[in-house]
């Protein structure tokens, strides 16, 4: 199915400083952007919007173009127009696909986009620093607050994405123990048999495989 995807709309206030507009604009987006989300809905689109990111789903390439070209007489009626390079339609059913609110669509599946991947080890680095002073029990509670917060916006995720962020938190924290007992080999074999997965499953490390295990089980 093409999938026709603008993701960003330009400016809405120009005249504000760039703090203010990144608290601002979701809410003059979607203020402005109002008329068009009826506009849409008398053209039968379906539209899927979050402040002024939005994707368009289609049947056709043709009916994606005709909706694109609609979309772009409506934005310059309205004074706006569309971000050159990321408006664009694509064919979800094919490799490549698209990102859309830190998710990458493609071919039916979707997981955590490669900006929103970074953005996650950013996080777990910011929180696992090597020389941190804290006791392992206090790091592993702060690192465990960001991960359920993590999961339960990329809980529909595919499984091997956590597998792979589980990994690399327990390699985060690897290190730390290693640099406290002054070990100078970071063989991968070493470190593991000394701190194996169940070390840190007994320190209460919250796990984000098992957590998807529990999301997807259906509920009674």
């Amino acid at each position: 199915m093409p999938v026709f995807a603008p993701q960003r709309q330009p400016c809405l206030k120009p005249e504000c400083s760039k703090c203010v507009h990144g608290v601002l604009s979701p809410l003059l987006a979607n203020i402005y952007l109002d008329p068009f989300d009826h506009h849409m809905e008398s053209l039968g689109a379906m539209l899927v919007r979050y402040a002024d990111d939005f994707v368009v789903m289609c049947e056709s390439e043709a009916e994606a173009r005709a909706m694109l070209e609609a979309i772009r007489a409506w934005m310059e009626e309205n004074g706006l127009t569309l971000h050159p390079s990321k408006t664009r339609i694509v064919d979800a059913s094919q490799p490549g696909g698209f990102d859309f609110l830190g998710y990458h669509f493609e071919r039916g599946r979707k997981w955590p986009s490669k900006k929103a991947h970074g953005k996650f080890k950013d996080m777990i680095r910011e929180l696992t620093p090597r020389n941190s002073g804290q006791s392992m029990k206090r790091i592993i509670a702060r690192v465990n607050r960001s991960l359920r917060g993590w999961f339960e916006y990329y809980k529909h995720s595919r499984r091997h994405v956590m597998n792979e962020c589980d990994k690399y938190v327990r390699g985060r924290l690897r290190s730390i123990l290693s640099r406290r007992a002054g070990s100078k080999s970071w063989m991968r074999g070493a470190v593991h048999q000394r701190w194996p997965n169940r070390y840190f499953t007994e320190a209460g490390l919250f796990s984000l495989v098992q957590a998807h295990v529990l999301a997807c089980q259906p509920r009674k």
